[in-house]
């Protein structure tokens, strides 16, 4: 997914947008190399605060997922009531540096999902206000 105008993104610490296209942002520790996400102010394997940021990518594995079959509870903000909710694919998706990142599919079809399949990173709309333009959040999406 490419996009020509920067959305509303509910998580804009986490993603970053270069040529239109998203890539998962983390944190990696300088003393020992562990890698975080969400992006971490100190190291829990060798205590260390010494971070940076570290770009975690746009593509990984399928670990593992579930089908969400009915509205989340609070603080859950899609916006939409519980007769509109549609449910949506849930998954760990592994990335290149071995981090489990937990996401929306775009997918919600059993049979479309398969522990192991490669994923892509993309942009889906989480949440719409009246008047207001949506709030996109990351999603992953099979690869073609």
């Amino acid at each position: 997914m490419t996009l020509d105008t920067p959305p509303k993104l509910a998580c804009p610490d986490q993603l970053e947008l270069s040529g239109g296209l998203p890539t998962l942002m983390g944190s990696r520790c300088r003393n020992c190399g562990e890698v975080y996400f969400p992006a971490s102010q100190g190291c829990t394997r060798c205590c260390a605060i010494d971070m940076e940021p570290f770009t975690l990518g746009s593509e990984g594995l399928l670990w593992s997922w579930t089908i969400q079959g009915f509205q989340p509870k609070t603080p859950y903000n899609g916006g939409e009531s519980e007769a509109d909710f549609k449910p949506y694919g849930v998954g760990y998706v592994e990335m290149p540096s071995g981090v489990k990142v937990e996401s929306r599919l775009t997918v919600a079809d059993p049979a479309a999902l398969r522990i192991g399949m490669p994923m892509v990173l993309t942009l889906e709309a989480y949440r719409q206000v009246p008047g207001e333009a949506p709030v996109f959040t990351y999603a992953f999406a099979p690869a073609a």
